[in-house]
C-alpha cells in the first residue's frame, strides 16, 4: 500500500515532486508509526466490517482500529469477538488483500490478545497487532505479556499501540510517577511498541469536561499539560522515545456554529485552480477545527491522529504531507551537519537553519517525506487536500 494510492497516477505526478513510498505490514518499525496517518476506528460489531475495509482502503485509509472496547457496550463483547473473526476470515479468503490497510484489534482483556490470534487462524496475518486500553505500569505487563505469548504462538510479528488515558495521568499528583513507570515497562518491550497513543476524551472525563468542535485539545489547560508531559517522557528524539500520535477529533457534521471559521481565504485562492470551493466543504463538515488541532499536534512532537469519521481522513493525510520547503531545509541541515555543523540561511531566505540543533526534526521529515511524500514545490494544502476529497 501507499499514501494516495488511491488518487490517479497523472493526478500524485502534478502534485508531487517525491512520491509517496510503497510500504507493507511487514515494513520496519519506525516507517509504519509514520506512516499510521489517520488511524479510523470502526466498532468490531459491524457486520459489514470485511466491506467497510475495502471501501475505507479504496479512499486511500492506511491504518483501522477494529474495536472491542468503548465503541460497544458490554453485553456486544461475545458478538463482536465472533463477527470479527468471522469477517476477517472472509477477508482473509478472497482476493486482493495486498492493498489492506494495518490492521489492529482494540481489546478490552489480555486474555483476548491470545484468544483471538488462535481464533482467527490463517487470518491472523492481516492483522498488525492490538490497541490497549487505560495502559498503566500496573495494567500494561499482563497485556504485553499475551502480546508476547501470541506472537511466538501464531509465528509472526504483532505491535502494540498502548493507548494512555487513565486517570493517574490526569491526576497531578500520580501523573510524573506514571510516566517514567510507563517508560521502563516499554523499554522492556521496545521492539514490540508501534506508537504511544492518545486517550483524550477518557482524560478529560476524570474532570467532567468535553471540548467544543470551535475548540482544539490544546484550548483545553488540563488535556494541553497532559500531552506535554507524555510528550517531554516518552517522545524524545535521543533514541529513547515513541512517535505518540495525536487525540481523537470527536466531531463531525453538522451543527450550527458559535465561532468564526478559523480557515484563511488566502490559501484556498492562490491555489491552482483556485479552491474557494474546498475551503466551503471544510467548514461545512466542521474541519477547520481539526485542522487546526493537527497543525498544533505536529508542533507539538505528535504524528498521526486517531479518527472516527471517514471525512477525517483527507485532512490528516494532506496535512502530513512535506512541503517543499520543510524537504529544502532538512537537507540542507543534514548535508550541513554532515559536514561539521554550523549555520546556514535557508533556501527560502526566511529563516535560520542550524545544522546540529535542528538535525533530529531534519531526519523526522524526511522519514515522513518518504511515506507521505514531498509536494512539488507550487502545491499547497488547499490543493492536496482538494484531490483528496474528489479522489
Amino acid at each position: 500500500m501507499r499514501h494516495f494510492g488511491h488518487l490517479a497516477d497523472d493526478v500524485r505526478g502534478r502534485l508531487f515532486l517525491e512520491q509517496p513510498a510503497a510500504f507493507d505490514r511487514n515494513s520496519e518499525a519506525a516507517v509504519l508509526s509514520t506512516a499510521l496517518g489517520a488511524t479510523l476506528y470502526s466498532p468490531a460489531t459491524r457486520t459489514t466490517l470485511q466491506a467497510d475495509i475495502r471501501k475505507q482502503a479504496a479512499r486511500g485509509v492506511v491504518s483501522m482500529v477494529l474495536c472491542l472496547e468503548d465503541a460497544i457496550a458490554d453485553h456486544e463483547v461475545p458478538g463482536g469477538e465472533a463477527n470479527l473473526v468471522a469477517q476477517l476470515t472472509e477477508l482473509n479468503a478472497g482476493s486482493g488483500t495486498e492493498g489492506i490497510p494495518l490492521l489492529f484489534i482494540r481489546v478490552r482483556t489480555p486474555g483476548q490478545i491470545t484468544d483471538l490470534t488462535r481464533r482467527l487462524g490463517p487470518a491472523v496475518r492481516l492483522l498488525t497487532g492490538f490497541v490497549v486500553p487505560k495502559f498503566t505500569e500496573e495494567s500494561g505487563g499482563s497485556f504485553l505479556e499475551a502480546l508476547t505469548d501470541a506472537e511466538a504462538a501464531c509465528g509472526q510479528r504483532l505491535f502494540a499501540m498502548p493507548v494512555l488515558e487513565s486517570p493517574e495521568l490526569a491526576h497531578l499528583e500520580t501523573r510524573r510517577e506514571q510516566l517514567f513507570g510507563i517508560s521502563r515497562l516499554l523499554e522492556k518491550y521496545r521492539e514490540r511498541i508501534l506508537a504511544v497513543r492518545l486517550g483524550v476524551t477518557d482524560l478529560c472525563s476524570a474532570y467532567g469536561l468535553r471540548r467544543s468542535p470551535d475548540l482544539t485539545a490544546y484550548d483545553v489547560a488540563l488535556v494541553a499539560g497532559v500531552i506535554g508531559d507524555v510528550v517531554n517522557v516518552l517522545g524524545r528524539a535521543d533514541g529513547s522515545g515513541y512517535t505518540v500520535t495525536g487525540p481523537v477529533w470527536e466531531y463531525f457534521p453538522v451543527q450550527e456554529r458559535m465561532f468564526k471559521p478559523q480557515l484563511r481565504r488566502t490559501p484556498f485562492i492562490e491555489a491552482h485552480p483556485p479552491a474557494e470551493g474546498v475551503r466551503r466543504r471544510i467548514i461545512e463538515h466542521d474541519l477547520d477545527g481539526l485542522i487546526r488541532e493537527i497543525e498544533l499536534d505536529r508542533a507539538n512532537g505528535l504524528l498521526g491522529k486517531t479518527c472516527i469519521h471517514p471525512s477525517h481522513v483527507p485532512a490528516v493525510h494532506a496535512l502530513s504531507v512535506v512541503t517543499h520547503e520543510e524537504y529544502s531545509d532538512a537537507r540542507d541541515i543534514l548535508n550541513q551537519h554532515q559536514g561539521g555543523g554550523g549555520v546556514l540561511r535557508s533556501a527560502y531566505t526566511n529563516k535560520m537553519n542550524e545544522a546540529k540543533p535542528h538535525r533530529a526534526w531534519a531526519e523526522r521529515v524526511l522519514l515522513r517525506a518518504e511515506v507521505f511524500g514531498v509536494a512539488r514545490e507550487e502545491v499547497s494544502f488547499a490543493e492536496l487536500l482538494g484531490a483528496c476529497l474528489c479522489g
